[in-house]
This record gives structure tokens, C-alpha cells and sequence, in this order.
């Protein structure tokens, strides 16, 4: 296949391209290489992909307009589009940036496909768009009608957009709620990475609401596994759809919303324990008020996806720490 990657050097994107290109995939990335957080990462990580043959790039912001002309003239099969302002917290701060990159960013790649005759969309959503839904697991069938960020608030529009676009113009989109991912090369701005440089530091770390938050922690491998099991199984009509009874995540059009998730929460407490066990320091802990924007927990119900592609890969919260903080020590010299 040719596959485009959009934020191909994010985290995501780039662990994604490496994968599709040891299947003999064809990628070409995109990405803005913002100052987000550090861009240095981003180029490190793009390092690793531009030498391997059937890798190309080209900087470019989804939000620029050309990337309509991009995709519609790239002759792809599938499209993954994984660039987006990425963070809860900082939706509160710049929700400008997330209105550019999330809303205008997201309809010129549906656009793109549009026009391009993609075989396939697949689109990063977000667990924030269960907003504050209490019951657990979370189903791609619940409510999200009440996120509580700007940026939960981008991504559940995504989800519409996308179906507008699967309705109107028969274009099969899949949109997946990843929940908490984890892994080597991750966001500096994710808990765990942030958590790791103060405590390697000794500085103390933040732990909000007093420690009693859950996350479904989701490995990295467990996320490609689901793309790239998806790659050759565009989202369909659902023919049990019922119009006089619409169920969220599913439709008439070729159109489906899937979970990604570990299906396994950990309690914030045991997180930071697991991450001071594999750093060897224990961490000076600076108990607050849960932060705006916010929720206490995250589980998924990941059911649907493994009906289509079977089961995930299921690397454990030990395991995966243990190879982030191998990969954190590499990679800033401790």
C-alpha cells in the first residue's frame, strides 16, 4: 500500500512508519515539527525513518490548505491522520491552536480524501471525549455529549465531521479513541515522561486530585498493532444499524468509531511506584486538587476492535515502563 502518516514524527507516527515500512509498506509523512515541546525530539525521531527506503517527508502543517492538494494528488490507498494539537491542559490555555490544527487541520484531510478517492481514513480521536460519562468500562456506544476540555470538545467533533463525510460522499472513515499511550520516544508533555525528568532530577512531581485518578495505559505496540490491523478493513455500513434507535460509534454509512485501548486501568499510586521501581529513586510527591479539564478515570472496552482484528498485543504497565525508562536513560545520557 501507499500510506500517508500525517505527524509522522510525533510519537505515534513515527513508531506507526517504522512498522508499515518493515511490512513493505510505502509512507510518505507529513508534519509540522511545531515547538509544542521540543522539536529536537520530533527531528530525532524523524531521523530514524528518512533513511529507510520507501520513506519520504515533507514539512508541512495540516492546516495549510495545500494539504488538500497533497492527498488528493498522492495517489494513497489510506490515509492515517495522527497530526493534531495534542493535550488537555494546554486546550485551556491556546484553544486557537486547537481550533486550527484540529478543525481546520481535520477538514482539509477530509477534503483531501474526498477528492483523492481514498480507500480508507483512519483518524486519531481520543478517551477525552467521554468527558464525564462515570460508567466503566467506557463503550464506543456511550455518550459524549459533555466533554469537559476545549480539546475533548475538537475531537469529538472529528468523530462528526468524519461521519458527515462517510454519509455524504461514501468516503469510509475509522476513528479511533486511544486511550493514555505510553512507550519509548513518547510526548514530553504526558505524565509519565514529565513524571521521569523530575524524578531523575529531584524534583517533585505533581499528582493531581491526591493521587485518586485511574488511567488505561496503553503501550505503543498495542496502538500500531491496531492501525496496521486495520489497514485492509475499511469501515462499512453497519447493517444492523436502526435509525429509530441510532447507537454512537456505528451507522448507516460506511463509518465506525473503535476503542484502543489496555483494558487494564492502574491506579495513579501504582504507576508512580512502577516508574520510581525502574528509575531506582522514589519520588517527592506534591499532592493537588484535581486540574481543570480532568477526569478521574479511563478504561475501555476494546471488544469491538478485537472482533475485527483480533487480540492486541497487551504489553503489561511493568514491561512498558521498563522499556521507557531503558529508552529515557539512552536517550538523555542518565
Amino acid at each position: 500500500m501507499k500510506i500517508l502518516v500525517t505527524g509522522a514524527a510525533g510519537f505515534i507516527g513515527m513508531h506507526l512508519s517504522e512498522r508499515l515500512l518493515a511490512l513493505g509498506h510505502q509512507v510518505h509523512g507529513i508534519d509540522s515539527l511545531n515547538s509544542y515541546y521540543d522539536p529536537a525530539l520530533k527531528q530525532a525521531r524523524l531521523a530514524r525513518l528518512t533513511p529507510r527506503p520507501g520513506f519520504s517527508f515533507e514539512r508541512l502543517d495540516v492546516a495549510e490548505p495545500r494539504t488538500v492538494d497533497l492527498i488528493r494528488d498522492g495517489g494513497y490507498d489510506t490515509v492515517v491522520h495522527l497530526a493534531a494539537q495534542a493535550g488537555v491542559r494546554y486546550s485551556i490555555d491556546a484553544p486557537l491552536a486547537y481550533s486550527a490544527a484540529n478543525l481546520a487541520g481535520f477538514t482539509h484531510v477530509l477534503e483531501g480524501c474526498r477528492h483523492g478517492g481514498l480507500a480508507h481514513l483512519i483518524f486519531a480521536s481520543s478517551s477525552s471525549v467521554y468527558g464525564g460519562n462515570r460508567r466503566l468500562p467506557f463503550r464506543e456506544s456511550d455518550s459524549t455529549e459533555h466533554p469537559v476540555s476545549f480539546y475533548a470538545a475538537t475531537k469529538k467533533a472529528n468523530e462528526a465531521m468524519a461521519h458527515s463525510y462517510a454519509h455524504l460522499y461514501g468516503l469510509p472513515v475509522t476513528g479511533l479513541r486511544f486511550f493514555t499511550v505510553y512507550g519509548p520516544w513518547g510526548r514530553p508533555d504526558m505524565a509519565y515522561y514529565k513524571f521521569a525528568q523530575k524524578i531523575v532530577a529531584g524534583e517533585a512531581i505533581d499528582v493531581y486530585n491526591h493521587g485518586n485518578m485511574q488511567r488505561d495505559f496503553t503501550y505503543i505496540d498495542d496502538i500500531v498493532a491496531g492501525i496496521v490491523g486495520l489497514l485492509d478493513k475499511p469501515a462499512a455500513a453497519d447493517p444492523a444499524f436502526d435509525v429509530m434507535a441510532p447507537r454512537n460509534g456505528t451507522s448507516w454509512a460506511p463509518y465506525r468509531i473503535l476503542n484502543i485501548g489496555g483494558s487494564n486501568p492502574a491506579p495513579l499510586s501504582e504507576f508512580i511506584a512502577l516508574l520510581e521501581q525502574q528509575l531506582g529513586r522514589v519520588a517527592d510527591k506534591r499532592y493537588l486538587p484535581m486540574q481543570a479539564g480532568d477526569v478521574e478515570a479511563t478504561y475501555a472496552d476494546t471488544s469491538a476492535l478485537e472482533a475485527l482484528i483480533g487480540p492486541l498485543p497487551r504489553v503489561g504497565l511493568g514491561e512498558g515502563l521498563a522499556r521507557f525508562v531503558a529508552w529515557f536513560k539512552d536517550y538523555h545520557g542518565g
